[in-house]
C-alpha cells in the first residue's frame, strides 16, 4: 500500500496535536513556538485582523476560516463567538511543509492553503502573494 506524504498530514498532525493535549497540565494544547504574536500575525495576515470581519465566499472571522478547516479542528464552538478564541483552531494543524519546524510561517501556510494543499507554495496565488506581503510587515 502506497500512502502519500499529503495523505499523512492531517492523521499525523491530529495525533501529534493528541499527544501534546493529553500530556499537557492546564487542560489546553500548547505548543511552545505558536507565540501570541504569531497569533496576531496570522490573524493580521488573513484579515488584517478585522474584528467585524463576518463570512465571505465561505470563509469566516478574522482568521478567515473556511468550514471545512472548522469542521477538520473538530468544529469548535467559540464562547460568545469570542473572536480572541478563533486561534483554538489554528492549533489544531501542524508542520506541513516538512522543514521539521512547526513554526509560525507553517500555520500561515496551512491557515491560508488548508490542510491538504499546505505544501503548495503561497506565491502562486495573488492571495497568497497577499499573504506573504502581510506576513512579512508583521515580522518585522
Amino acid at each position: 500500500m502506497n500512502i502519500s506524504r499529503r495523505e499523512l498530514v492531517i492523521p499525523v498532525c491530529m495525533v501529534a496535536v493528541f499527544v501534546l493535549w493529553i500530556s499537557g497540565s492546564t487542560g489546553t494544547t500548547f505548543i511552545p513556538n505558536l507565540t501570541e504574536r504569531c497569533y496576531r500575525c496570522l490573524c493580521y495576515v488573513s484579515t488584517k485582523c478585522d474584528r467585524s470581519y463576518g463570512c465571505a465566499g465561505g470563509y469566516c472571522g478574522p482568521f478567515n476560516i473556511s468550514r471545512v478547516y472548522w469542521v477538520d479542528a473538530g468544529k469548535v464552538v467559540m464562547k460568545e463567538d469570542d473572536p480572541e478564541r478563533n486561534h483554538e483552531i489554528l492549533i489544531l494543524y501542524c508542520d506541513c511543509n516538512g522543514d521539521g519546524v512547526t513554526n509560525c510561517f507553517d500555520y500561515m501556510m496551512v491557515n491560508g492553503n488548508g490542510g491538504y494543499g499546505c505544501t503548495t507554495p503561497l506565491n502562486n496565488s495573488e492571495n497568497g502573494r497577499r499573504w506573504l506581503q502581510r506576513y512579512s510587515e508583521c515580522q518585522l
